[in-house]
């Protein structure tokens, strides 16, 4: 728990600037949500520019959801400057598995070792190539379905795999992690996964140089999204009015409130 407060401080401290190389239906969530959490966005989206600013960001998402040609010749570059500046970057495979181009891309971009890979379950399985992939972005497999497959890509590939679901699953090499909060009315609102990935860019981006760890980092914010759907969750009943609750919920909680509005189990 002292862990989660101390990267959530961190964030908050630091204002992590977060290059976010994100599919076209998320940006401005995206970045409102970075905003809310204490972060800076930045969407730079050109080849040429994108293999520049991740090596100067405190870290890089890389989301394959609807993703332009351009966008796909500027995900490696990016990757592989991140990896030389000592930048951490997160990979998030959005329908992986299912679609053969955004599939083999991902399974390019492992090789340039990402901090974290955050997914939902049928997206781990699918970048494993265990699966077919899920029904677009939805998942059709439960979490536990992939924790097996989430603990050998992050021991063969090096990092910390983040399963969502009802219940998140955290994975390293050598602990497992599980995160219990949230509300049923998240999937229903279009940009909550993917600026999840963002956030876990952003408290990478502000736990390593604090000598803070990765695995903490990535179970930090999942801890903080899921506090925030709960209190969200008392305030609205539709996704519309969800969606602004939550956002005040990520702006206004405090790393205290949030250890004590989810759970935190290692296992």
């Amino acid at each position: 728990m002292n862990q989660v407060t101390a990267v959530l401080n961190e964030v908050r401290a630091s204002s992590p600037l977060v290059h976010c190389i994100t599919n076209t239906v998320v940006p401005e969530i995206t970045a409102n949500v970075l905003l809310a959490v204490g972060a800076a966005p930045a969407m730079i989206d050109l080849p040429e520019e994108a293999e520049i600013f991740a090596g100067v960001a405190s870290a890089l998402l890389i989301n394959l959801g609807n993703g332009s040609s351009e966008q796909h010749r500027a995900m490696p570059l990016a990757a592989a400057s991140a990896v030389a500046h000592d930048r951490p970057w997160v990979l998030d495979p959005v329908a992986v598995g299912a679609l053969p181009v955004r599939t083999r891309l991902a399974r390019e971009l492992l090789e340039q070792t990402p901090a974290a890979v955050r997914g939902n379950p049928s997206e781990i399985l699918g970048l494993a190539g265990e699966s077919a992939g899920g029904r677009g972005v939805d998942s059709t497999d439960a979490v536990e379905d992939a924790l097996a497959t989430a603990r050998g890509l992050a021991s063969r590939v090096g990092t910390v795999v983040a399963v969502s679901g009802p219940v998140d699953l955290i994975v390293s090499a050598d602990r497992t992690t599980r995160v219990t909060g949230g509300s049923d009315l998240m999937p229903l609102v279009i940009g909550t996964g993917c600026s999840l990935g963002a956030t876990v860019a952003a408290c990478l981006g502000a736990a390593l140089p604090a000598g803070l760890g990765r695995h903490d980092a990535v179970v930090a914010a999942h801890a903080l999204f899921a506090a925030a759907g709960t209190v969200a969750a008392r305030q609205a009943s539709a996704p519309g009015s969800f969606r602004t609750a939550w956002i005040d919920a990520l702006y206004r909680l405090t790393p205290d409130e949030v250890v004590g509005l989810v759970t935190i189990r290692d296992a």
